[in-house]
């Protein structure tokens, strides 16, 4: 059996030979989590269309087929695939999708399951792709005709994957939305008008390796490995919010001499009208963080920042461009990060004006004890996490729930979601008097920053879009959970990852 697992390199030389012998190359591809009677068949026509069956697998770190998922990892897939007879090799994927698998190994066939032969059917729209790939390198697509099953159906019927809450969560869901209810209702995003204000800040992470303690005084010393740089602030949540809307404004500062505008430029999607002033005496923001290179763990954070507020010429330049703007849009979303760019005017300014305002006030280590959301209410949404509301009532012992419906009373919140990390989230609706929780639904938690932000993108456009509220959180908290995946604000949230976990979650 383990002779049959090779890898992909070798399995393209194991081709050619077989091909000079004039034998013909059949590939499936798929993640196969739960083999069944569906695949045998799928892979007995297969085989009947050539001489060796080669079956890739997509590595778990690509699995798109919702929280939890894949329930049995690589290793034990492949291991089942090499047991069957039908099956000549087995190799492990390095990528999301076939289509580096079928320039590498230029199979006759490339065979996919008759659930994939209407293209428009296939939401990430991949099958495309590889449909190009195979006929570029000289190949064909065949679609088998047998019975078909879902390994995601048969999982959710059979299986214990989700906890009672995650369970209640998704069945109230499901009384009231199916697949195709939720795909257009999201899809719909596009339509909205999005206006993004807030401090944009450059993430500049160093990858180190630590050499130990100085010979001559007493400090840690790194080495720098590699540096990476993403656009964090209120840019990440424009590049967010980018696979989802096409009428996306930002407006925001930058450094007295424009430091990185250039790359704040070039980070952001075509789409997203950029506007902003300059904030005198002030660089553009940039947090720097040292991290080991091995296990991800920061070690030190550096600041190049200036939290004074605006001088009262440039602040009355922004207040004008606010006025200008805020009436325009459907949804207004801050992320005030408390390094001076909203003065108490201007938040409410924003708070009177905008047609439906959702909200991020951060504590972080530069504002603590300074920074709060007491100048904003009368808001539609906002997210907050349980340090930052324990620091905002100034309140340590209270149960959350206590501070949730207090804070939301003071502030006047439509709608206000609390974050607790790996413990998942809450939202109450004031309206309603109701709480409504969810668990975390991360695969792996590489780096939490930027989660609220990522979260606050997608599930604004949920509320003001007229979801339920599990419904709202639920999507929340897949895009927070993309967003912990990855260190900072690296990867943005995909749309297509979420659409394909509902895909998955109502089979």
């Amino acid at each position: 059996m383990k002779q049959k697992i090779q890898s992909v390199e070798d399995l393209k030389n194991i081709v050619l030979k077989e091909k000079k012998k004039d034998k013909k190359i059949v590939l499936c591809h798929g993640v196969f989590d739960l083999l069944h009677v569906g695949h045998i068949k799928h892979f007995e026509q297969a085989k009947k269309l050539g001489d060796i069956l080669i079956v890739t697998v997509t590595p778990d770190r690509f699995v798109n087929k919702g929280p939890k998922r894949p329930v049995f990892n690589q290793r034990l897939r492949l291991d089942v695939l090499a047991a069957l007879n039908v099956v000549n090799f087995v190799a492990l994927s390095d990528n999301p999708t076939a289509v580096e698998i079928i320039k590498k190994l230029k199979p006759n066939i490339y065979c996919k399951g008759p659930d994939y032969k209407n293209h428009k059917d296939d939401i990430s729209g991949e099958i495309d792709n590889e449909a190009r790939s195979v006929r570029k390198n000289g190949g064909k697509i065949v679609y088998t005709k047998d019975i078909t099953f879902s390994s995601s159906e048969l999982i959710n019927k059979f299986g214990d994957l989700y906890s009672v809450k995650e369970k209640f969560l998704i069945n109230k869901i499901k009384k009231n939305y199916d697949f195709k209810k939720i795909n257009n209702l999201i899809n719909k995003f596009k339509k909205l008008k999005v206006l993004v204000v807030g401090e944009i800040i450059i993430d500049q992470y160093f990858f180190c390796e630590a050499l130990g303690k100085s010979g001559k005084e007493p400090m840690l010393v790194l080495k720098d490995v590699k540096k990476e740089s993403y656009i964090g602030g209120a840019g990440a949540i424009c590049r967010h919010l980018s696979q989802f809307c096409n009428n996306i404004s930002l407006l925001s500062m930058v450094g007295e001499k424009g430091e990185f505008l250039g790359e704040i430029k070039k980070s952001l999607n075509k789409i997203v009208k950029f506007d902003y002033v300059r904030k005198k005496k002030s660089p553009t923001i940039v947090k720097k963080r040292f991290l080991d290179y091995i296990s991800n763990h920061k070690v030190l954070g550096v600041y190049s920042i200036n939290d004074d507020l605006l001088t009262p010429d440039v602040e009355n330049k922004f207040n004008m461009k606010l006025r200008k703007s805020l009436t325009k849009y459907d949804v207004v979303i801050v992320s005030d990060y408390g390094h001076g760019l909203i003065s108490k005017k201007n938040a409410q300014l924003i708070c009177k004006k905008s047609k439906y305002l959702a909200l991020n006030a951060q504590v972080n280590a530069a504002n603590v004890g300074y920074h709060s959301m007491r100048n904003y209410k009368n808001i539609d949404c906002v997210i907050i996490n349980e340090k930052e509301i324990r620091h905002e009532l100034r309140d340590k012992n209270s149960k959350i729930d206590v501070l949730i419906k207090k804070l939301s009373l003071k502030q006047n919140i439509n709608n206000l979601i609390v974050t607790q990390g790996n413990q998942g989230a809450t939202i109450y609706n004031k309206k309603e008097n109701k709480l409504i929780s969810s668990e975390a639904y991360a695969k792996t938690y590489v780096d939490k920053i930027g989660a609220g932000d990522a979260m606050l993108s997608i599930i604004a456009l949920c509320l003001k879009s007229g979801f339920i509220g599990e419904l709202a959180l639920l999507t929340g908290s897949l895009a927070a959970a993309q967003s912990v995946e990855s260190i900072g604000n690296k990867d943005i949230v995909n749309k297509t990852k979420i659409l394909k976990t509902y895909e998955h979650l109502f089979k």
